[in-house]
């Protein structure tokens, strides 16, 4: 058995929590590599390290001292190394670099790494594990997209070497040698390249909370946290909304069938969240409910639609000319539905009307804001009837009028479109239906 851990910022925010992670690691022998992010916030006010860092950051470019900030940071490190009894343990030299290339204007994405790099060889001392630097391991083409193969390669020859390490996440490096960070998922895309590298059995990413949950916790009262998901059921409620783990975060393990387990720093003992390529327990008709507002529809409506060629094609090309994407297409014989996202119509939806128009020669175009997008996901709903019917009554219950629904060939979820206003009211009524 070999696993790779990661500990998100919440889990190395101070030298208490330093501790809790020392424990959790050393406590099985099949943790052997470690992930780490940059210290984040001890309470509600206070400060993530990778903020400090940004902010000496844009102080430098402006030309202003950095003085009081750089000393936050790091008196930050220095109190986690002294509560740590790190003794003969010192980041000065690191310090002084640092502030000597802040100063001279290095990248907006070096300064900001420093945070997991500091962490990590702090960890490392502490837990008398090796370190490894991601920029020595992790690499980015020259536009800037991730290297995954050049990377694999690189960072299997390394681990190979080391039976036990810490290599800081969030970054990597260029072709040119300059630091790159991730620009989503940040240390949770470390974590998984060094699972896939080091062909893991498990890899586990220790956060915050006891897993993943079925619905969010800001709308609904404690719901209950997801025993197993798919990742095919993870894709569809992070689009969806849902932040545990971004997509891009899960691919590498993903393509190498590794499955993750999320857990809790400050509760090891529960079982969190496993995530898993396939699952067989159909138990459960549900897994999770998620959603977003800041939808718009554009309605498109003509006599004989369906029997016009190339309408629809028409109708897409002229979003892919402006740079939309599409969420959806519910449509009927003689009307065409498109879901974009609000943003992304911005202050296009003007030429976007007379373009459809000349396109299609409509009888009818609209377009309507403030709509939200809701998904039900659960791979029980293959094998479960009447589960629509469930869900249009608990949303009719609850006096709410449904502007469209989809579900996908593969019965893995159902998306249903309401009024931004009824946005929560609809979330409660379906948890309520199906799992309360």
């Amino acid at each position: 058995m070999l696993k790779v851990v990661k500990f998100g910022g919440s889990s190395l925010a101070d030298a208490k929590q330093f501790k809790k992670v020392a424990d959790i690691v050393l406590a099985e022998n099949c943790r052997h590599y470690v992930v780490p992010s940059a210290p984040g916030k001890r309470f509600s006010e206070d400060d993530k390290v990778t903020d400090l860092l940004y902010a000496c950051y844009e102080k430098a470019s402006k030309g202003e001292s950095i003085d009081d900030v750089f000393t936050r940071i790091t008196d930050r490190y220095d109190g986690i190394i002294k509560d740590l009894g790190l003794e003969d343990f010192s980041l000065e030299e690191d310090y002084y670099f640092i502030r000597h290339s802040v100063l001279h204007k290095a990248g907006r994405d070096f300064v900001a790494s420093r945070g997991e790099y500091l962490n990590g060889k702090i960890l490392a001392k502490y837990l008398n594990f090796d370190f490894i630097d991601a920029a020595e391991v992790i690499f980015f083409k020259d536009d800037g997209t991730f290297d995954a193969e050049r990377t694999n390669d690189a960072m299997s020859q390394r681990l190979a070497k080391h039976e036990y390490a810490v290599i800081p996440g969030f970054y990597g490096a260029m072709p040119n040698d300059t630091i790159k960070t991730f620009s989503r998922g940040g240390s949770d895309i470390t974590g998984s390249i060094v699972a896939r590298a080091a062909q893991a059995d498990i890899y586990e990413n220790w956060t915050d909370v006891s897993g993943f949950l079925m619905a969010d916790p800001r709308i609904i009262e404690n719901p209950q946290v997801i025993d197993t998901i798919t990742y095919r059921e993870l894709r569809e409620l992070s689009y969806m909304g849902a932040t545990v783990l971004h997509e891009d975060a899960i691919f590498p393990v993903r393509i190498a069938g590794i499955p993750i387990n999320i857990k809790n720093t400050n509760n090891p003992e529960d079982r969190g969240t496993m995530i898993v390529p396939v699952a067989e327990d159909t138990s459960k008709v549900i897994t999770g409910i998620a959603g977003k507002k800041g939808f718009s529809v554009i309605t498109v409506e003509k006599d004989m639609m369906n029997s016009e060629l190339g309408f629809g094609r028409r109708v897409l090309e002229v979003l892919e000319n402006e740079g939309i994407s599409f969420e959806h297409l519910p449509s009927g014989i003689d009307t065409m539905s498109v879901i974009v996202n609000t943003a992304s119509l911005e202050d296009k939806r003007t030429r976007i009307i007379p373009q459809i128009c000349k396109a299609t020669d409509p009888d009818t175009i609209a377009i309507h804001d403030d709509l939200a997008l809701i998904a039900v996901v659960g791979r029980g709903m293959v094998a479960s009837k009447g589960v629509a019917a469930k869900l249009l009554t608990s949303i009719a219950k609850a006096d709410i009028n449904v502007r469209m629904i989809d579900q996908g060939s593969c019965e893995l979820n159902i998306i249903i479109a309401v009024d931004a206003e009824d946005f929560e009211k609809a979330l409660r009524a379906i948890y309520a239906e199906f799992v309360a």
